[in-house]
């Protein structure tokens, strides 16, 4: 499992950490959103994800992720 942090951009309530949270979990990633940091670390297994995979599902709500 690899583990990398994530800045995100636009989180701007707790409902939006459990939109992120739900996206993650429908991928099989564990995440643990840091709200007052407005970054997110996740553990994913590289074999079956990239980054750039999370990164996509993530902005598909309306996020702007960086590494």
């Amino acid at each position: 499992m690899k583990e990398v942090t994530l800045k995100i951009e636009g989180m701007n309530c707790r409902s939006c950490v459990k939109k992120i949270e739900g996206v993650l979990e429908g991928i099989g990633v564990e995440g643990q959103v840091n709200f007052d940091q407005g970054t997110i670390v996740v553990k994913y297994d590289e074999a079956k994800l990239e980054i750039s995979n999370i990164q996509e599902s993530i902005q598909a709500k309306g996020y702007k992720t960086t590494v």
